[in-house]
């Protein structure tokens, strides 16, 4: 099978990438929604075909039980794959409010200095409805486990690497020294079309 993912095909796109994926509980026998930034191909999806994909795929598996969210933001770079405040306030609007409702918990994995200011700025404006609020940041792996039982959910090799290189140098918590990211095997990906990284107003 080819390596290359087509984005003509963007209901696969999402699929290969692995980027939405429910699987294991927290502390409080929730459901966990997993989401890996760094797979978000912003580049290539539209905020429409995104929405659509959650109304039909996520969102009916969460059940009308509460659940929390993992988002590992490891390796998220503005300029590859954050899709832009535009986008990210599109998306939220389009959540069923039953959705919105039933979500217990954000647990932010290693946030970093402009992720944690972003939100700071923009996040009671973008997120509605108390979603800011929820939000838990969670610096290393260890931590995770305060709140999501270990043995139930999988975290992806890059972000055990990320934690070591914070741990020898942890002037990268604070934004004073490059990450120098690492390049990992994400499925490569077929030439740009209109898509929610065009829509970003940060760079």
């Amino acid at each position: 099978m080819s390596s290359q993912i087509s984005e003509s095909d963007p209901e696969q796109l999402l699929h290969k990438l692995n980027i939405f994926k429910i699987h294991g509980k927290d502390k409080r026998g929730h459901k966990i929604l997993r989401i890996i930034g760094k797979f978000f191909p912003a580049r290539f999806l539209s905020v429409d075909v995104l929405n659509k994909y959650l109304d039909e795929y996520i969102f009916p598996r969460l059940g009308k039980k509460p659940f929390s969210v993992l988002y590992v933001h490891t390796g998220v770079q503005r300029s590859e794959n954050f899709p832009g405040i535009s986008a990210l306030r599109s998306i939220y609007e389009a959540i069923p409010i039953n959705v919105k409702d039933n979500l217990q918990a954000v647990y932010f994995m290693h946030p970093g200095l402009q992720a944690r200011l972003f939100l700071a700025t923009f996040g009671r404006l973008v997120f509605s409805g108390g979603l800011y609020g929820k939000l838990r940041y969670v610096n290393r792996v260890d931590y995770l486990w305060e709140h999501v039982r270990r043995n139930e959910i999988e975290i992806p090799d890059f972000v055990y690497d990320h934690d070591e290189d914070l741990e020898y140098r942890p002037m990268m918590d604070y934004g004073l020294e490059s990450d120098h990211p690492r390049v990992y095997g994400a499925p490569a990906l077929d030439s740009p079309s209109v898509s929610i990284y065009s829509m970003r107003c940060i760079s």
